[in-house]
């Protein structure tokens, strides 16, 4: 099981994770939704498609575009359909 942190707060939880480029990608469903808002940012990778982005907020405290995912990735990326990625500042980290 791993779960996504940011400020004592566990932002997701899972079993069922995804790991694609030292990233562990969660299930949409194992988000605790309510830290999530989504944000206009979008990047581009070119063999996963194009990413966007949610911003985090906790407490009062933000971290601006610290998620993202995929909603229509490539075919060579379709298992990440559904999941969500953390940047650095949120610790990802495995428990059991």
């Amino acid at each position: 099981m791993y779960q996504a942190v940011w400020t004592a707060v566990v932002l997701a939880e899972s079993d069922e994770t995804i790991l694609v480029e030292g990233n562990q990608y969660f299930p949409t469903e194992s988000l605790h939704s309510a830290y999530f808002s989504p944000t206009s940012l979008t990047s581009q990778c070119p063999w996963k498609g194009t990413a966007k982005y949610y911003t985090l907020s906790v407490d009062g405290q933000e971290n601006t575009n610290a998620a993202w995912y995929y909603p229509t990735p490539t075919p060579a990326a379709e298992n990440i359909r559904g999941h969500v990625a953390f940047g650095k500042s949120v610790r990802v980290v495995k428990v059991h």
